[in-house]
């Protein structure tokens, strides 16, 4: 199981924080593929034409997605890293402030977006990027994350888009 790839660093990024490194996942070839074909399997529940991932472990998980099951990718960076006319979003996370930025022609009107990140918390990241698919015309199908943290409202705060994780803690 992939849970044996993940590795709790205390006090990260602040203290009081236990944080859930992927690092070891991302190192082994076959832990990696694994957590890819995991993702693919949650993903073959729905129709869509493209995946969108936030920077940057989203980036990881979801390119490599996309690129297994020959869909597009839609980035959402923090600001100023889109070299376009982008739409903006600030959400609250576990320990601070954030902003995240979309490309306002990221996906057609009606588009299908599956969302995948490495980590569902507080849930305020993809409730953001969620706004995002949606001001630029986009629907989100699915969230998928590698890791949830069950004892934080996220899956709560992402509303009606049906949530899955590949490891619940």
């Amino acid at each position: 199981m992939i849970e044996t790839y993940i590795r709790d660093v205390r006090d990260f990024p602040k203290p009081g924080i236990v944080f859930k490194d992927i690092t070891p996942l991302l190192q082994d070839p076959a832990g990696l593929k694994l957590s890819i074909d995991m993702l693919a399997e949650i993903a073959s529940q729905y129709e869509f034409e493209l995946i969108s991932g936030v920077e940057s472990r989203g980036f990881i998980f979801g390119t490599a997605l996309a690129s297994q099951l020959g869909k597009g990718f839609i980035p959402i960076r923090k600001p100023g890293k889109l070299p376009w006319k982008t739409d903006a979003e600030t959400y609250e996370l576990e320990y601070g402030t954030d902003t995240i930025e979309i490309h306002v022609d990221a996906a057609e009107d009606g588009a299908r977006v599956l969302m995948v990140d490495d980590l569902l918390a507080t849930g305020g990241t993809m409730q953001a990027a969620l706004n995002l698919v949606r001001k630029v015309g986009g629907i989100p199908v699915a969230c998928a994350f590698v890791i949830e943290l069950g004892f934080l409202p996220g899956r709560e705060r992402l509303g009606d888009v049906p949530v899955h994780s590949l490891i619940q803690y």
